[in-house]
C-alpha cells in the first residue's frame, strides 16, 4: 500500500475517533451551537422588522430569495442556508444524545452534592429544553415557512410576511407555544453559549464572569426579541 493511500485512510479514522470521543462530541456541539446562535441572532434581527410595518420585512423577506442573483438562481442561496442549518441541527441534536447515554453509562449511581444536583438540573432544562424546540423548528416550518398549519384556507399569502405573522399570532395557543418555546431557548442559548465557550477553550479565571454575563445578555436580547412579536399582536399594537 502506498503513501498516500496509508494516509488517505488515516484521516477518516482520525475524524472518526475524534467524533467517537466525548471531547469531539463537544466540539462538533460547541462549533454546530456557534452556526445555530448565528442564525437565531439574524432571525431575531429580521423578525423585529415587522415594527417598520409591512412593506420593510415583506421586502426583506423577497431579499433573502433574490440574494446572490445573478450568480445564483432565485431562492438557491438561502437554500444553501437551509441546507447547512439542517446538517448543524442534525449533528448538534445527535452530539447531544450521544454525550448523554455516555455520561450515564460513566456515571450509573445518582448524583449525591448539591453541587452536582444543580449541574443535573442544568443538563435536565437544556435536555427537556433541546426536545420543545425541535418540536418548535418542526412545527415552525410547517406554520410560517408553508403555511399549512394554524391558518384558515386561504389565508396565508406567500412572502406576505407582515399579514401572515399578523393572522398567525392572532390565534392565542399558537402564540403562547412560540412564547413557551422562546423561553426554552432562552435557558438553552444561556447555558449552550457558556458552555460552548469553555469548549473551545475561550474561558479563563480572568473573563469567566465577563463571559458568563454575555452569554446571559445574548440569550435575553434574543429572548425579548423574538417574543416581542407575538406579545405585540396580541396586545393589538402590531396588526
Amino acid at each position: 500500500m502506498t503513501e498516500s493511500a496509508v494516509a488517505t485512510k488515516a484521516a477518516p479514522n482520525r475524524l472518526l475517533a475524534l467524533w467517537s470521543s466525548v471531547i469531539g462530541k463537544k466540539v462538533v456541539m460547541a462549533l454546530t451551537g456557534a452556526i445555530l446562535v448565528g442564525f437565531v441572532i439574524a432571525h431575531m434581527v429580521g423578525n423585529i422588522k415587522i415594527f417598520n410595518g409591512p412593506v420593510e420585512i415583506n421586502a426583506y423577506s423577497r431579499f433573502l430569495r433574490e440574494v446572490g442573483y445573478p450568480e445564483l438562481g432565485y431562492g438557491q442561496l438561502l437554500w444553501i442556508v437551509r441546507i447547512v442549518l439542517l446538517i448543524s441541527v442534525v449533528l448538534h441534536i445527535t452530539a447531544a444524545t450521544q454525550l448523554t447515554i455516555m455520561n450515564r453509562k460513566a456515571r450509573p449511581i445518582g448524583y449525591e452534592s448539591k453541587k452536582d444536583v444543580e449541574t443535573t438540573w442544568a443538563a435536565l432544562t437544556m435536555r427537556w429544553g433541546g426536545v420543545l424546540l425541535a418540536v418548535f423548528i418542526v412545527f415552525h416550518l410547517f406554520h410560517f415557512t408553508a403555511g399549512m398549519v394554524g391558518f384558515q384556507p386561504g389565508q396565508f399569502e406567500h412572502l406576505m410576511v407582515y399579514q401572515n405573522v399578523v393572522a398567525g399570532f392572532q390565534v392565542v395557543p399558537i402564540a403562547l407555544f412560540y412564547i413557551l418555546a422562546m423561553c426554552a431557548l432562552c435557558l438553552h442559548l444561556d447555558h449552550g453559549i457558556w458552555s460552548g465557550l469553555q469548549t473551545l477553550g475561550w474561558v479563563t479565571t480572568d473573563n469567566t464572569k465577563s463571559l458568563r454575563t454575555i452569554s446571559r445578555l445574548i440569550a435575553i436580547v434574543i429572548f425579548a426579541g423574538f417574543i416581542s412579536v407575538p406579545i405585540s399582536v396580541l396586545a393589538g399594537w402590531v396588526r
